[in-house]
């Protein structure tokens, strides 16, 4: 009996070690916003994916500084159509153009980003009109 119930812990462990950021969050309906921090991807309403790669770059003001200039942060995304077998990479700013990306008949824009060493993107997700 020992034996049995030390495999079923073992295989509890293991499936808990296999669960990791990179699970699907639930599906994203139009106009709607999702939180994804990187390594995450949401699964959109027309069944295709959206991945939040990782921050290429963040050279924004530090909180409680005055600076000449806001600076700017970009986070490298990668959108899947639903059905294809090729995925595209995609960057969004916090300041600069482009903000926003056109992802088939949706628009995915980047609304906000944390000041974390793994940000998490806050993206409006529109159905194009």
């Amino acid at each position: 009996m020992r034996p049995l119930i030390a495999i079923s812990a073992f295989a509890i462990a293991l499936a808990a070690c296999t669960t990791t950021g990179s699970q699907p969050m639930n599906t994203v309906a139009d106009g709607t916003s999702i939180q994804l921090a990187p390594g995450q991807f949401a699964t959109l309403a027309d069944d295709s994916r959206l991945d939040y790669v990782k921050l290429d770059s963040d050279s924004r003001c530090p909180p409680g500084v005055q600076c000449v200039w806001a600076g700017d942060a970009v986070i490298v995304m990668r959108w899947t159509p639903a059905n294809a077998m090729t995925a595209q990479d995609f960057v969004l700013h916090t300041t600069l153009d482009p903000k926003s990306f056109d992802a088939g008949d949706r628009t995915i824009t980047l609304t906000a980003l944390e000041r974390d060493d793994a940000p998490k993107a806050t993206l409006q997700v529109e159905a194009a009109h």
